[in-house]
C-alpha cells in the first residue's frame, strides 16, 4: 500500500512539542515532505529535523510567533516562493498554566487566548489562500477532552479548547467549496505532552473510568491526524474525533 502523504508538504505549528514531535515523525513516515515551526527550542527542531532524515524522511523547522500575523504571512508566502505547496495544515501549537480561576490575572488569560485561539486563526489565514487557489487541502486542528468534559483543568485552557470546535465547524463550512476539508483531534489523557503536568491523583482517576484503563499515547494522538489529513478520509468533514481510550 502506498504511503498516506506521498509527495505532499504538510505544515506543523508547534513541532517541538510532545504530539507535535510524533506528527513531524509519522506524517515523514507517511512519505510527506514536513514543514514545522518552533517557538524557542532551536536545537530541538534541529535534532528532530536530524533523527527524521535518519530514518528516511524529510523535515525543515522554522522559528515562528504565531501570534504575529505578520510572521504567519511572511512564512507563509516565503514557503510559497520556495516551491513548498503546503496541502495539510495542523493547527497544535498551544500553552496553558495550571492556576485557579480566582488567581488568573488578565495576562494569563490573554496569553493562552492568544496562543491557542488567535494563533490558529492567524496561521490558517496565512496559509489557507493558498489551499483555496489549488481547490485542495486539509486542516487539522488539535483539541482537548478539557474542552469538552467536567474535568479539573485549568478554565481558560478549557475555553480555549472549547473554541477550537466552533472553528472547526465554520471552518469546516466555509471552505467546503473549495475543496478544503476541516477537522479536529480532541485528545484524552496522554503519557507525555501537557499531560505530563497531569496531578497523579487526577491520572488515577482519569485511569479508573477510562474504558481502556490507561493513558493514551502521543503516536497514538498523530497516527489519528496523520489519517485523518490523507485521501483515506475524504469523506471525514467538520468532526471532532475523540482518542481518549473511552473516557
Amino acid at each position: 500500500m502506498s504511503k498516506m502523504h506521498e509527495g505532499r508538504c504538510v505544515f506543523i505549528t508547534g513541532g517541538t512539542g510532545g504530539v507535535g514531535q510524533a506528527m513531524v515523525k509519522i506524517f515523514a513516515r507517511e512519505g510527506a515532505k514536513v514543514l514545522f515551526s518552533y517557538n524557542s527550542k532551536e536545537e530541538q527542531a534541529k535534532l528532530l529535523e536530524k533523527e527524521v532524515e535518519s530514518t528516511g524522511g524529510w523535515a525543515k523547522s522554522y522559528p515562528l510567533d504565531i501570534r504575529s500575523g505578520q510572521q504567519c504571512k511572511e512564512l507563509a508566502e516565503k514557503l510559497e516562493k520556495a516551491g513548498y505547496q503546503i496541502e495539510v495544515l495542523v493547527n497544535n501549537a498551544a500553552v496553558t498554566e495550571i492556576m485557579p480561576f480566582a488567581l488568573l490575572e488578565e495576562e494569563d488569560w490573554d496569553k493562552v487566548m492568544e496562543v491557542n485561539i488567535k494563533g490558529p486563526f492567524l496561521v490558517t489565514r496565512a496559509f489557507i489562500r493558498g489551499m483555496i487557489r489549488r481547490k485542495k487541502g486539509s486542516i487539522i486542528n488539535l483539541g482537548s477532552l478539557a474542552g469538552h468534559r467536567l474535568l479539573e483543568v485549568p478554565v481558560h485552557y478549557a475555553t480555549s479548547k472549547s473554541a477550537m470546535q466552533g472553528f472547526t465547524l465554520s471552518l469546516a463550512r466555509e471552505m467546503g467549496k473549495f475543496g478544503i476539508r476541516v477537522n479536529c483531534v480532541v485528545p484524552g489523557l496522554l503519557e507525555g505532552g501537557v499531560s505530563a503536568h497531569v496531578p497523579d491523583k487526577q491520572r488515577e482517576e482519569f485511569c479508573k473510568y477510562c474504558a481502556s484503563h490507561r493513558a493514551g499515547t502521543l503516536e497514538e494522538v498523530a497516527e489519528l491526524a496523520v489519517f485523518l489529513a490523507s485521501d483515506r478520509a475524504s469523506y471525514i468533514n467538520a468532526q471532532s474525533v475523540f482518542v481518549d481510550g473511552g473516557f
